[in-house]
């Protein structure tokens, strides 16, 4: 008997009430500053390591309970250390395993459904593979959505700033210089000296204005999602990719979870969560609703009720003619993984020509602003005598 079966044994009538009076229990809050908070979940990148080592010592036969004591030793993270305290010490009063980890508010409901097909099936140490490999492919994506869009986002930023201050402070000095001498500016020199004059008017307004709106769509989902359909209507590598981030989320976390036990409609429900604040939440719970409780086809549920692909209406609808949909699901989720990849490739050197592009031009106009009047000035300063 392995140890993941040994921890999936059945409970004691005194294990399930306690099990049943754990599912009532609200997860602890979180006291703030500013009062009673929600209880805030653990970083892509802690699960990772968590759920690898627990894995680990699994596969090495130590039960559940030991797993999650060695792990927890040494650990810097003492809220992590308390959470895994916490649910050892409620397995060992008889809690199921994924009970004793929604219970302590801080795992999904992805991480709690497929511990809790690995603890039925008596396979717990590969759940934990399968969510430490899902959080490493997430976590991938995100650095690199980040990294495509940050770095540009400073970049701007601070030649925009240089820009602002080279027209506030330098080319007011420059037209002093030019006005101590009696000349008047004309040409290039004018034109220069007039967008000095508009930038020194409205750059105050002009800044408030994006910092305002920058903080209403970081606070605002809708708004977000506005901008976000607005600009992927316009601009197709956009589309390709985020469809691309998306699909492959839902669908790997379907593919988990029904690969491992969990009823179809759940999955999706489920599923949905990973995708919550996009438009892909609702249409993958009503397609599951509809699935449930209509009889209709999952593929003919997807076509229907949802914006996937049509591809993958397709192979949905294969694989439930084939009684292999797990394979279809995984086939699907490797795909837009490296629809993904190259997507983001692509957007990251689009991203970057752009930059550059507008690089130059601030570069230009500081340049311009700043030392074209100097180079303009010398003649009608020396033909004044200075």
């Amino acid at each position: 008997m392995t140890s993941a079966t040994a921890t999936a044994k059945p409970s004691s009538p005194a294990a399930k009430s306690l099990a049943q009076k754990g599912k009532g229990k609200d997860a602890p809050k979180q006291f703030t500053l500013f009062g009673v908070g929600k209880t805030k979940q653990f970083k892509k990148k802690e699960l990772i390591g968590v759920f690898r080592g627990l894995g680990s010592m699994l596969r090495a036969q130590i039960n559940t309970a030991d797993a999650l004591k060695y792990y927890s030793q040494g650990l810097p993270n003492k809220v992590m250390v308390d959470t895994l305290t916490q649910i050892r010490e409620d397995i060992a009063s008889g809690i199921n395993v994924h009970e004793a980890f929604r219970r302590t508010g801080r795992f999904n409901d992805m991480v709690i459904g497929l511990i809790q097909a690995g603890s039925d099936a008596g396979q717990l140490h590969q759940a934990f593979g399968a969510l430490a490999g899902r959080f490493t492919s997430e976590l991938y994506f995100t650095k690199a959505m980040r990294k495509a869009t940050m770095m540009p986002a400073v970049v701007i930023s601070v030649l925009t700033g240089a820009f602002i201050v080279s027209q506030v402070k330098i080319v007011p000095q420059v037209e002093d210089m030019l006005g101590s001498v009696n000349q008047e500016p004309d040409g290039l020199t004018a034109i220069s000296f007039a967008v000095s004059h508009t930038t020194q008017k409205i750059w105050p307004v002009v800044v408030a204005i994006i910092l305002g709106l920058i903080v209403v769509i970081w606070q605002s989902s809708k708004i977000r999602n506005m901008i976000l359909g607005l600009a992927m209507s316009k601009w197709r590598l956009l589309r390709l990719l985020i469809m691309s981030l998306r699909q492959m989320t839902f669908l790997s976390t379907i593919k988990l979870l029904h690969s491992n036990g969990i009823n179809l409609a759940k999955s999706i429900r489920v599923s949905a969560n990973s995708v919550k604040g996009t438009p892909f939440y609702k249409e993958l719970r009503d397609a599951a609703d509809k699935y449930e409780n209509s009889g209709v086809p999952l593929s003919t549920a997807f076509s229907k009720y949802t914006s996937v692909d049509t591809q993958v209406v397709h192979m949905m609808s294969i694989g439930e003619k084939s009684a292999s949909l797990d394979s279809q699901l995984e086939m699907l989720t490797t795909m837009y993984e490296e629809d993904a990849e190259t997507h983001m490739a692509t957007f990251t050197a689009t991203v970057n020509f752009l930059v550059l592009l507008i690089a130059v031009g601030l570069i230009a106009a500081v340049f311009i602003g700043t030392f074209l009047p100097i180079f303009l000035m010398g003649p009608k300063m020396m033909n004044a005598g200075v």
